[in-house]
């Protein structure tokens, strides 16, 4: 259910707006977005894990208070950023 540390890699690459970039809402929005995405697959096998249920609407919540400081900081990266990761708002 977690990322790989490859993968993880790959997404700081990708999405770093610096080199050594850990920390920006980019950064933490794709790495909350992998995630979420590898959790709802787990929920397609596993209908009743409400545990992970609740752990998984805690990072939806979390990547959504990111995205709305992003928001309220810089349109543009924001709108940048739901264009590359596929995010509907």
């Amino acid at each position: 259910m977690s990322i790989t540390a490859e993968r993880k890699q790959e997404l700081l690459n990708e999405f770093a707006t610096a080199k050594g970039d850990t920390g920006s809402p980019e950064v933490q929005v794709a790495i909350l977005s992998e995630r979420i995405t590898n959790l709802t697959e787990h929920f397609k096998g596993h209908k009743k894990d409400n545990h992970s249920r609740r752990g998984l609407l805690k990072l939806v919540s979390q990547r959504r208070r990111l995205l709305d400081y992003l928001k309220s900081k810089d349109e543009g990266r924001y709108q940048t950023l739901i264009g590359k990761l596929g995010i509907r708002r």
